[in-house]
């Protein structure tokens, strides 16, 4: 009877959390959140874009995206908007994570998908505060790089700190390598409401998160290799980052041209984000 009471229990608790996650609220904090994440990952394919074109200026991490985005016409507008979209996509990824409404289980792979979901839940609710400090006048969302660098030092000056350091630059090049993976394998169809589309829309789409998910993932690669080389070397004050990678890109042999293609990658899973918002489909 406790058995049954109990399979009874997590039945329920699965329904009220599917019921919740695909609630009216939900899919249009959702969609905000996506809409947001669009904005950010345009915004920094645009400044390494301008740096490729000799504009000026340097890649920019997340918080240095926000920052430009919060420079832009109407732009405390837009601050506003990216600060609910990272409440809204940090939630919904605690949400895929532990409730678990997309039914990923519990197998390795499910668990592994989940996991990832609380990671990019966690690094999004990281921007929420310093997006509102930009926006309340309280400070500068550029400070992302130099919080990095002391949190690393922080690990490192810990017994077998830089050990860590070395996995979680392995973790990273994990993720980043199947994420290029899934931009080449994977359809995005499951994102979008196909029946809302035209078959020219559907093929953009799927095209553009092809190759922004694939460049997204040569840079998140990128960054891990940066935290590996730095916990292998126990250099704290080496950089690591978004904006480091785009950075060790370019100074590269014909890093113009390599910075040129993820920038106009990025750019593209920006676009591909902001669709999803437009076109995301509430049940898979």
């Amino acid at each position: 009877m406790g058995a049954t009471n109990s399979a009874v229990s997590k039945t329920n608790v699965e329904r009220v959390a599917k019921k919740a996650a695909y609630s009216p609220v939900m899919e249009a904090l959702t969609r905000v959140g996506y809409g947001a994440r669009g904005l950010i990952y345009a915004m920094m394919g645009v400044l390494a874009l301008s740096v490729v074109l000799g504009k000026g200026g340097s890649p920019a991490n997340q918080q240095g995206a926000i920052e430009a985005i919060g420079k832009q016409p109407a732009g405390l507008v837009l601050l506003w908007v990216v600060l609910l979209g990272l409440v809204s996509y940090a939630l919904w990824g605690v949400i895929r994570a532990v409730l678990d409404p997309l039914q990923k289980g519990h197998d390795l792979k499910g668990l592994a998908e989940r996991a990832g979901f609380l990671f990019s839940a966690v690094s999004y609710a990281i921007l929420i505060l310093p997006t509102y400090g930009y926006i309340s006048g309280a400070g500068s969302t550029g400070q992302g790089g130099a919080s990095t660098q002391k949190l690393m030092a922080s690990v490192m000056s810990t017994p077998l700190g830089h050990w860590l350091v070395v996995l979680v630059g392995v973790a990273i090049i994990a993720v980043g390598i199947y994420q290029v993976y899934s931009g080449f394998k994977s359809s995005f169809d499951k994102q979008f409401s196909t029946y809302a589309m035209t078959a020219t829309e559907l093929k953009w789409a799927n095209q553009l998160g092809r190759f922004g998910t694939a460049a997204r993932g040569a840079v998140f690669a990128l960054v891990g290799f940066l935290f590996f080389q730095a916990g292998l070397q126990s250099n704290s004050s080496q950089p690591v980052g978004i904006d480091a990678a785009l950075t060790t890109l370019l100074n590269q042999p014909y890093g113009v041209w390599l910075l040129g293609v993820v920038a106009v990658g990025l750019v593209a899973f920006g676009v591909y984000s902001m669709l999803t918002a437009v076109w995301f489909r509430p049940k898979n």
